[in-house]
């Protein structure tokens, strides 16, 4: 009998360290805080990325954008407007942290590093697929793809 309740407390105790890893932080007035903790101080517009980017391979910036869509398996990632009918992928720094499946259409303060990447074809049809594209927009992707990317080390929903 000793044994099952440890295995109960053990358990509720895993689950609950697993909801912590998802949500770090919420407070009404300043967002909800993902990874590590970052101000709003200082963030440029997520549009002015690829001028910010002339010239240079990788940049770490703070930027403050809308998030068009997410992953919709987990929250792993997400695609960030970058205006001109461009966006941009986001992923979390060593996968440590996630945001809501329903993250779409909210403002976001993300810090991190933003690089150019050669995205291969398996890589694209797999973010299609977590995006939650038909099998046809899956299938059409034939050709890798060289974008702008950025790997957040911490995350500000407003």
């Amino acid at each position: 009998m000793r044994n099952f309740h440890l295995v109960i407390l053990g358990m509720t105790l895993l689950l609950s360290a697993c909801q912590e890893t998802v949500k770090d932080a919420k407070n009404e007035d300043k967002g909800e805080f993902y990874g590590s903790q970052i101000t709003k101080d200082g963030a440029e517009d997520a549009a002015r990325l690829p001028e910010l980017m002339q010239g240079k391979d990788s940049l770490r910036v703070k930027l403050a954008g809308t998030i068009n869509s997410c992953c919709q398996k987990k929250g792993c990632w997400m695609m960030v407007d970058l205006g001109n009918d461009q966006e941009m992928r986001v992923s979390f720094k060593d996968y440590a942290f996630f945001v809501p499946l329903e993250s779409a259409g909210r403002k976001v303060i993300m810090e991190g590093i933003a690089r150019y990447e050669v995205t291969t074809v398996e890589d694209l049809k797999h973010f299609a697929e977590d995006a939650g594209k038909s099998q046809a927009e899956i299938d059409s992707i034939t050709q890798p793809d060289k974008e702008l990317v950025f790997e957040a080390s911490g995350v500000i929903l407003l």
